[in-house]
């Protein structure tokens, strides 16, 4: 390789790594344990280090889907070239710090996907549509999936109609149940994930589905004896594995954002993907560090006064919609995610403790996003491609 050519991949490099570390500071580092801390479950500091570790965890074994989704599959007709890559990830990257330090969580996903989009329209490149509309899909039903999921559910187990220790040991049959059948890349063949419910079938001989029941049926009677035995503690251990599943699930979705637009050039020099995947991590697991306790206090304590049982409604579903995105490869912001099933959880009390203000506000965060990250992709790829 040239010299020229090296210090383009070190630029790019760096600018996917300030994504990264954007990301795990804001969406990823921030929310998942944001009910939990909401909930004086786990404190500000340590959620931040816990995260970090489950995030990176979650981009190693979960982050290939989304990664080539945004590499590849967000414009058609074009490769984006490094300049491309350096450019849609600059913008996204100053977008989602400004959201941080400003207190008001960017929706990550809405930038990087305007930004690549952008810069591949300005390449000449042909808008993906059908690509499009599984994104949207996703994004505009989210807030009603996983805000009415998170309603229903805190409804139901703040309320006195239905036996406490029976509903939430369902629940984390639920939960074990969507467990069992999550990708890892671990148990898959090389460039495939493959489901603990899949691989344990084949071996045994069995449909899936008897195993997916099987492991239901044992959390939710795991659950069962431990509510029987402390009701307090279960709550905080279920509620804390809850934020754990969600920290995984968001390296493994929010990873993608950060490195995709690497994979075209660097798989040209051969770097694989899995060490793109490690790298991205490892940026997340920084912001998580050092950039995620601003934004988790914002969100634990901004938008909802959430009790453990609200807090457990609000990151079911979180965990649910995220592990959809991360099968089906579709960028996803966690912030849209956990903000929207907070909202729900907390309307559950009978709309206290949310704030309709900042609501307003972040909604507007989330549409400027989209919409300036495309423009300013497209803007400033422009005006560099005529320079360079």
């Amino acid at each position: 390789m040239t010299v020229a050519t090296v210090a383009t991949l070190v630029v790019a490099s760096a600018a996917s790594l300030f994504m990264a570390w954007s990301i795990g500071a804001g969406s990823s580092g921030s929310t998942p344990f944001a009910p939990a801390v909401g909930a004086n479950a786990i404190s500000v500091m340590r959620a931040g280090l816990v995260v970090g570790v489950l995030g990176l965890l979650g981009a190693v074994l979960q982050g290939a889907n989304v990664t080539e989704a945004v590499g590849t599959e967000l414009i058609g007709g074009v490769t984006l070239t490094a300049t491309a890559a350096i450019v849609a990830l600059v913008v996204a990257a100053v977008l989602v710090a400004a959201g941080v330090f400003a207190g008001y969580p960017i929706a990550t996903a809405f930038t990087v996907t305007g930004a690549v989009v952008g810069v591949g329209l300005a390449m000449g490149g042909d808008p993906a549509w059908p690509k499009y509309v599984e994104i949207l899909t996703l994004w505009v039903s989210t807030p009603l999936v996983g805000g009415g999921a998170a309603y229903l559910v805190a409804r139901a187990l703040t309320g006195t109609r239905l036996p406490e220790r029976a509903l939430t040991a369902v629940l984390a049959g639920v939960v074990g149940a969507i467990l069992a059948n999550v990708g890892f890349a671990l148990l898959g063949p090389a460039g495939e994930q493959a489901s603990v419910a899949v691989v344990v079938a084949e071996r045994a001989g069995v449909p899936s589905t008897v195993v997916t029941v099987a492991v239901a049926v044992v959390v939710a009677g795991v659950e069962y004896v431990d509510v029987t035995r402390d009701r307090a503690g279960a709550q905080r251990r279920f509620l804390l594995s809850m934020g754990g599943l969600v920290a995984f699930s968001a390296g493994g979705s929010q990873v993608g954002l950060a490195i995709g637009p690497l994979v075209p050039i660097f798989g040209d020099v051969g770097v694989s993907l899995l060490a793109l995947l490690v790298g991205g991590g490892v940026g997340l697991l920084a912001g998580s560090w050092t950039g995620a306790p601003r934004m988790i206090k914002a969100l634990a304590q901004d938008y909802a006064s959430m009790g453990p049982r609200r807090s457990i409604a609000a990151l079911i579903p979180s965990f649910a919609i995220a592990q959809t995105a991360v099968a089906f490869g579709i960028p996803v912001s966690f912030n849209e995610i956990i903000v929207s099933a907070i909202v729900g959880a907390g309307y559950a009390a009978g709309d206290a403790g949310v704030s309709r203000t900042k609501m307003g506000y972040t909604v507007l965060a989330w549409i400027g996003s989209l919409v300036g990250a495309l423009v300013l992709g497209f803007g400033v790829f422009s005006a560099v491609a005529r320079v360079v």
